[in-house]
């Protein structure tokens, strides 16, 4: 039930209950009060009348003070009922009738891509497309969505993605993709149709159960992406372990150079430093793009910034530096024991964790709010209880993949005051709630829309590489038009847009020695940029024709 629907349900209801109320005050007072007993049917017409102000009838004059202290109330009771009327159906019926209408053709399309159904991931998908100047158009069943959203500036159709006949609508013939986002057995109905319209279009589709990927395959799905599955496994990369040592896996640009993501450990010789006194680049050799503190980039460090203990470092180097920095920037104090790590969130991004978790000799905890196999404490991952029970007093890390992002931040306050020093991992749903979990004392987040979004774009266009996609930066190759004649200095790129040359690709070699102030574009240079996905976006609309 949508909004509009559920506001009409409400009105009506509270309309009923009012009726029956009164009418039957209304009969007990005419009979004990004024001693003119009359049928039920009778007080329930002078009711409506005084809801309607059409008047009273027979029974206008009443003896007694409580009976008009009760017509009084009823006369006010029915101005208030008109009153919302007015809210619940002209409002939106104005608003319905000066609104843009969503069209339910879309033609003239060619080279667009087909998106199917509205969510925080499509979202960030439509994001991306924006940033790529690529065309889209979005399929929204229900009419006041789609109305909302032609409002909002998306490029709309209303219509049934399951519908052939909404396919062609949207010029499907002419698409480079068909993006299905919808509920599991909606996405396989769309990949259906999609074949049955056009059979050498690509379809990609998203799927919660990972298990039904291989139906959405059958039913005509070229790409069938699991964005919870791939964030579970990104996020327990995340987590300390005896066997990981707080070393994570690099970005590699090619065999002499690597993008890495590190945090500066709290009891490491780092920790209170400034980012001048550190002295990275000339002891390590690695050049530090930006850096996260307390969830916002920043690039470049200033001199003057403090490297506290959970600052997370971008730095890109050789990787025998960048391993060097890494070892250096964890924790010089490590258990001999297992680490003890709470996983509460048992669902694909959970389940994805475990096994890779299972794995690292750690004592793994599962906490959901169901019984399943390897769960071992059942409960809300919000209630205290709940958590003491599951071990956080004596847990060195907790990887929180629950799937609202509301329970993620109360779980996140609550579970650091348990345990201050607690390593905590969190995946959110909205990109919108990720510096929230920060400020809630997390100490890493990654954004499963986010995600979703980058994983959707280096699908659908794979002839633009999309490096990375599963961390807090992006990686990206993109065409250096913008640039032709000039230097990386005189563009002042990383000031301008917040991105870094890592790497420039010129007649099929990857360039990463080069002098920023000295090296110049040539046309058909290509460059390898690492940054925000704001940033990213800032450089494309800049310098990419």
């Amino acid at each position: 039930m949508n909004d509009r629907s559920r506001r009409t349900a409400y009105y009506l209801l509270a309309v009923a209950v009012t009726t029956v109320v009164f009418t039957l005050v209304y009969n007990y007072g005419m009979a004990t009060l004024e001693n003119r007993p009359q049928p039920l049917y009778r007080s329930l017409e002078v009711v409506f009348q005084t809801f309607t102000t059409t008047g009273y009838g027979e029974d206008a004059g009443w003896d007694t003070l409580w009976m008009n202290l009760l017509v009084i109330l009823m006369q006010l009771t029915g101005i208030g009922l008109i009153l919302a009327a007015v809210d619940v159906f002209v409002v939106p019926w104005l608003r319905r009738s000066l609104a843009p209408s969503a069209p339910e053709r879309r033609a003239g399309l060619s080279g667009h891509v087909v998106v199917c159904g509205h969510t925080a991931r499509t979202d960030a998908f439509i994001s991306e497309l924006d940033a790529r100047g690529r065309e889209y158009v979005l399929v929204v069943a229900d009419e006041d969505d789609a109305t909302d959203l032609q409002t909002a500036g998306y490029q709309v159709l209303l219509g049934d993605p399951e519908a052939t006949a909404t396919l062609r609508n949207a010029s499907i013939d002419d698409a480079v993709a068909v993006v299905a986002d919808g509920a599991d057995d909606t996405n396989a109905s769309i990949a259906l149709s999609a074949r049955d319209v056009c059979p050498d279009v690509r379809v990609v589709t998203l799927v919660e159960d990972a298990s039904l990927a291989r139906y959405h395959r059958a039913a005509g799905a070229d790409e069938v992406l699991s964005p919870r599955q791939l964030l579970g496994e990104s996020l327990s990369r995340q987590v300390p372990t005896t066997v990981t040592a707080d070393i994570r896996e690099g970005v590699p640009i090619d065999e002499d150079l690597q993008l890495a993501e590190l945090t500066i450990a709290p009891d490491s010789g780092f920790a209170g430093e400034t980012f001048g006194e550190a002295q990275l680049r000339e002891r390590f050799g690695v050049n530090v793009i930006g850096a996260w503190f307390d969830g916002d980039f920043e690039t470049p460090v200033e001199a003057d910034d403090v490297l506290t203990g959970g600052t997370r470092l971008l730095v890109a180097g050789e990787p025998t530096q960048v391993t060097s920095l890494q070892e250096a920037t964890t924790s010089r104090v490590r258990e001999f024991g297992p680490q003890r790590i709470l996983l509460a969130g048992y669902g694909d991004s959970g389940q994805a964790a475990y096994d890779l978790l299972d794995g690292t000799g750690s004592q793994l905890t599962v906490l959901d709010l169901e019984d399943h196999e390897n769960v071992d404490v059942t409960g809300d991952a919000s209630d205290p209880d709940v958590l003491e029970a599951a071990g956080i007093a004596d847990a060195t890390a907790l990887l929180l993949t629950v799937g609202d992002d509301t329970t993620a931040i109360f779980t996140t306050l609550i579970a650091r005051e348990l345990n201050p020093d607690l390593h905590i991992v969190v995946r959110a749903n909205d990109h919108a709630d990720v510096q929230k979990l920060y400020r809630a004392g997390a100490d890493y987040v990654q954004s499963l829309a986010t995600v979703s979004g980058r994983m959707l774009a280096s699908t659908v266009f794979e002839d633009e590489t999309m490096l990375a996609y599963d961390r807090q930066f992006s990686v990206v190759r993109l065409p250096a038009d913008g640039l032709v004649g000039t230097t990386i200095v005189d563009e002042s790129v990383r000031t301008e847009t917040g991105c870094t040359v890592v790497g420039i690709l010129r007649d099929g070699e990857t360039i990463t020695d080069f002098d920023p102030a000295a090296f110049t574009f040539e046309a058909g240079d290509e460059v390898i940029v690492a940054g925000t996905d704001e940033a990213i976006t800032r450089f494309e609309q800049r310098f990419v024709d």
